[in-house]
């Protein structure tokens, strides 16, 4: 029996490996193409009360979910262990952080560019102000969801970051007046 549960648990921390080197290469890319979690009905208020407030200690979490605390904190572990939950975030308010400024750039890539998208996505992650990046289908290849201090701190960004890059072929910045953040569930 001990060595069926330690070739178990040996399988899931080489999976859970897997899933954070992959996760690493290209965050957010490869990702979407891993099967989906089976996840019951306590998995799922698990992660609406997690979006909710990360920062719940675990017994009252296991209290607002209705389960016990040592099993709260094993079904919390197995969604991290299985990507489900990708991490725990601040919310920060980018005004109130000294970056008022937001927008959300479109992208569109020359055509031997394209080849390069997830690399091209990694770049542009790693860049200051850079929230988010959306890569698409449709007209354009990317969403670029940035904060800024000022207009010409945006504009310098899309001048040196995009317009410079010789596979961009169009860039449209867009100014986001108000953000509303969506719940999960």
């Amino acid at each position: 029996m001990a060595s069926s549960s330690s070739s178990t648990r040996a399988s899931r921390t080489s999976r859970s490996q897997d899933v954070r080197s992959r996760a690493e290469a290209a965050p957010g890319l490869e990702r979407r193409a891993r099967a989906a979690v089976r996840l019951d009905a306590v998995d799922h208020r698990l992660l609406a009360a997690l979006a909710e407030d990360a920062r719940v200690p675990n017994n009252a979490l296991a209290a607002q979910v209705g389960i016990a605390p040592s099993t709260c904190l094993t079904r919390v572990r197995r969604l991290r262990d299985e990507g489900v939950i990708r991490g725990f975030h601040a919310d920060v308010d980018p005004a109130l952080a000294g970056r008022p400024l937001q927008a959300v750039i479109a992208v569109r890539m020359q055509g031997p560019a394209r080849s390069h998208l997830p690399a091209f996505a990694r770049e542009l992650a790693r860049l200051p102000g850079v929230l988010d990046v959306y890569l698409l289908g449709g007209a354009h290849d990317f969403f670029v969801h940035v904060t800024a201090p000022d207009t010409d701190v945006l504009n310098e960004f899309v001048i040196e970051n995009l317009s410079a890059n010789p596979g961009v072929a169009l860039t449209e910045t867009n100014l986001i007046f108000q953000h509303t953040r969506g719940g999960w569930y």
